[in-house]
């Protein structure tokens, strides 16, 4: 019980979910985990592999200066095939989306632009 309940807080975060579904199948480096979430920081990421690696999900090796992480499966019994259904559902990728999109804090994708063109448009109203 208290195994499964370990589980389901770390998977509580997107984020998470995410790099779970990253470092699934296959190992991955921090900075190829980095890259696939470009709307973050690499120390963020990093926060998130080091609760994954805290509640004994993910394993680490190192390699020289780098880091590569991949699941422990067997860490999740029956959650970890519910995890699996998830991914290959294409509602649940939508989902996903948004609630990476409702958690990203900064500035938003194209915030610059959109207010130039607005800008734009405000000038040559004027004129």
């Amino acid at each position: 019980m208290a195994a499964e309940v370990t589980v389901l807080t770390a998977i509580a975060s997107p984020r998470r979910r995410e790099i779970l579904r990253l470092v699934w199948d296959r190992e991955v480096s921090a900075g190829d985990i980095s890259r696939a979430m470009p709307d973050v920081t690499f120390g963020a990421v990093s926060l998130q592999l080091r609760a994954l690696l805290d509640a004994g999900l993910v394993e680490s090796r190192a390699e020289g200066q780098q880091r590569f992480y991949r699941a422990r499966r067997e860490a999740f019994g029956p959650i970890g095939r519910m995890l699996e259904r998830m991914w290959d559902d294409a509602l649940w990728r939508l989902k996903l989306a948004a609630e990476l999109e409702q958690s990203r804090r900064g500035p938003r994708p194209g915030g610059a632009e959109r207010r130039r063109s607005q800008r734009k448009r405000r000038a040559h109203r004027r004129k």
